[in-house]
């Protein structure tokens, strides 16, 4: 059972496999605790390990895209023509974005495959793009570059990457009670929320997509939102297809962080803080870049062993938690004694 006297920390999962969440946030517990160590932080790592500081919790819906099955190999026939014709999109970007890049200029085999998969400058229409699909992921893996920077080394790994994007933003695959797939993953991330208490949220990856979506409805305080390594800004079909819309802080945010790392080949180059409108407060993600030089950078525990990412939401909760105690002090004091001032300044220090 967590305390009421505490905030909650919840992280929000990628893409990926089907995974074990107690195994998940133990890993990504650790990859935070080694973020404040580096921020000079060491004093609060036991306390966030141990579940002092704040109740972490992992936001788990991978299995949702399964439906109980095996996860599938990513092949053709897994995606519908839409749902297809949505992933050439997410492509027909990425391939867009790592051909700006400098080193990618003038390559000319990336140049066909952009050619090769939209050969009329649209992206592909839903008629025939289950086909259309398959090969495409094979001409992509055989871009060297491009392959190397996205960690890809066939074409199921392509499909792995963008199918699940696709699934969720194609918002269908309704089940008994026609709930459809996207609003059940929300649904479990809202689980993990406490309106009574403040809550961070960390969410990476296709996890900053459904967090933000979640938090549009809820009620409960968000002292802090953190993204990483987040596609909410891919302009071909993630956000024209976000809700709601016009995209727009949720209320319930007081300050959002977004996280991006120039090799990130999942991040667009279109920022946020560029896109999304404020909430009512005037809160706006900010744009913070990350220069980590490494060969694969888009993973959610590199993203949170960076100090950068550790600092904030170490400091956050820590004050947060400092609010709580002088709010339940006041509460348990007489009347006159100083306990309403301590309160107050731990209200000011957060």
């Amino acid at each position: 059972m967590g305390s009421t006297l505490k905030p909650k920390l919840v992280f929000v999962h990628g893409i990926g496999k089907p995974r074990d969440p107690d195994e998940e946030l133990v890993e990504w517990k650790r990859a935070l605790a080694g973020g404040a160590r580096a921020a000079n932080l060491a004093s609060g790592i036991s306390a966030l390990t141990m579940d002092w500081l704040a109740d972490c919790s992992f936001a788990y819906y991978g299995d949702l895209f399964t439906d109980g099955e095996p996860q599938s190999a990513g092949g053709p026939g897994d995606l519908d023509d839409e749902e297809a014709a949505i992933v050439l999109g997410l492509l027909a970007e990425f391939l867009e974005e790592e051909a700006e890049r400098p080193e990618n200029r003038g390559d000319r085999a990336l140049a066909r495959v952009r050619a090769q998969l939209s050969p009329d400058g649209q992206p592909q229409g839903f008629g025939g793009a289950g086909r259309h699909l398959w090969a495409m992921a094979t001409a992509v893996v055989a871009v060297p570059g491009v392959a190397h920077a996205a960690r890809w080394a066939s074409a199921s790994d392509v499909l792995r990457t963008w199918s699940q994007p696709a699934r969720y933003l194609r918002r269908k695959d309704k089940d008994e009670l026609k709930t459809t797939l996207d609003e059940r993953i929300r649904a479990r991330i809202l689980e993990c929320l406490d309106p009574a208490r403040p809550t961070v949220v960390v969410g990476h990856s296709l996890g900053s997509v459904v967090a933000f979506e979640a938090l549009a409805s809820y009620e409960g305080p968000v002292p802090l939102l953190v993204t990483i390594g987040s596609p909410i800004a891919t302009s071909g079909l993630v956000w024209p297809r976000l809700k709601p819309r016009p995209p727009a802080t949720p209320k319930c945010v007081d300050r959002w962080l977004d996280f991006w790392d120039g090799d990130d080949v999942v991040v667009p180059r279109r920022r946020l803080a560029h896109r999304v409108r404020p909430n009512e407060r005037g809160v706006k993600p900010t744009p913070l870049q990350l220069e980590s030089r490494m060969w694969w950078v888009h993973g959610a525990t590199t993203y949170l062993g960076r100090a950068e990412v550790a600092e904030p939401v170490m400091r956050t909760l820590s004050a947060v938690s400092t609010t709580l105690e002088g709010a339940l002090a006041e509460t348990h004091s007489p009347a006159g004694t100083d306990a309403s001032a301590t309160t107050a300044d731990a209200a000011v220090s957060s």
